[in-house]
């Protein structure tokens, strides 16, 4: 009996927790994730016989080949009248076998993704019954300026060529270092791949259309996606969805409320349509222009989630709809942010 007092302690502890974080039960809600190796069949092609081997890809996975083919590669679809999609494709599997060999290594198995993703499907189910998951999730390697996810008409596609470790020689080489510098290839790491999953199903959803709107507006609209996301991956660290380091995300919690003054003592620039001083506060880059080395870059999409926050916090019964949907001005006006 005596034991069994500590471990019923930290089963009511544990619970308590989750229930702090109001996670909703979603274990009834069907939905299983299967993970098909698109990137397997590909790169077992005889690059000696190209032709009938792409078309049996083709036919094994329909929903796929072509949009690898087209937007992946930049080639023309499969036809029997042109042989651009042959070339490309004997042209990469050629090119890409180094790579595809030490990527495929590090993913020699999904299992652990296939329950992640689940879960945020699941959650994005409870929260939107009537939006359409992609019927597949497939993975691909593809080249390195593909995307690391991309939302076909039938797939959520993963580009694991963008996941392989920040240390991965590609990324640290001269070349991968033009194409993505440190601030932005340390988050190719595999934890970043249900995050970025998130992110493509919270654009789906709802379509980003702040682009000409006022600076302090395009960074709450920015702050609802990471807050959607809150809601699909509840446990994922704050570092995780806004993409800061750890470091840059404790300076910006202990120093919200100097932040906040740094805005409200710009010169109005919270209100600016001014795209050159919007990109520096919304912007990818290592820090901030004007603020301290410390800060991160697209700050301004950190603000934005916290006055998100503090909106949800303050109105409980808005729901993740409502609130996605509500005009940006209108979450300023009425949550009169005021950080300490």
């Amino acid at each position: 009996m005596k034991k069994m007092i500590p471990a019923l302690f930290m089963l009511f502890f544990a619970n308590a927790c989750k229930n702090k974080k109001n996670i909703p039960d979603v274990s009834n809600i069907p939905i299983t994730v299967s993970i098909e190796r698109f990137e397997k069949a590909f790169f077992s092609l005889d690059t000696n016989n190209i032709v009938p081997g792409l078309y049996k890809l083709n036919r094994q996975f329909p929903y796929f080949t072509n949009d690898f083919i087209t937007n992946i590669l930049g080639a023309e679809p499969l036809s029997d009248t042109s042989k651009i999609a042959f070339i490309a494709a004997r042209q990469f599997l050629s090119s890409y076998w180094p790579a595809r060999d030490s990527i495929e290594q590090k993913f020699e198995k999904l299992g652990w993704l296939e329950k992640e993703l689940q879960q945020s499907f699941r959650l994005v189910k409870y929260y939107f019954p009537k939006y359409q998951l992609p019927p597949k999730v497939v993975t691909f390697i593809g080249p390195f300026d593909a995307p690391g996810v991309a939302i076909t008409q039938y797939t959520l596609a993963i580009g694991l060529q963008l996941y392989a470790g920040k240390n991965f020689s590609f990324y640290t080489s001269m070349q991968g270092q033009e194409m993505y510098p440190t601030y932005i290839s340390r988050r190719f790491e595999p934890s970043y791949i249900t995050v970025n999953c998130m992110r493509a199903i919270s654009e789906d959803l709802f379509a980003d259309k702040s682009g000409n709107k006022p600076l302090i507006e395009q960074m709450i609209e920015k702050g609802k996606y990471c807050y959607l996301m809150n809601q699909f991956l509840p446990e994922a660290d704050d570092s995780l969805i806004t993409g800061f380091t750890q470091k840059q995300t404790e300076w910006c919690k202990k120093n919200e409320g100097l932040i906040w003054n740094y805005f409200l003592q710009s010169n109005n620039e919270l209100y600016t349509i001014d795209p050159d001083i919007i990109k520096n506060y919304i912007g990818d880059s290592p820090n901030t222009t004007g603020m301290p080395d410390a800060s991160p870059g697209n700050i301004g999409q950190w603000v934005g989630w916290q006055i998100v926050k503090t909106y949800a916090e303050k109105n409980p019964s808005v729901t993740p709809l409502q609130l996605m949907t509500m005009g940006a001005k209108k979450i300023f006006e009425e949550t009169k942010y005021k950080p300490g």
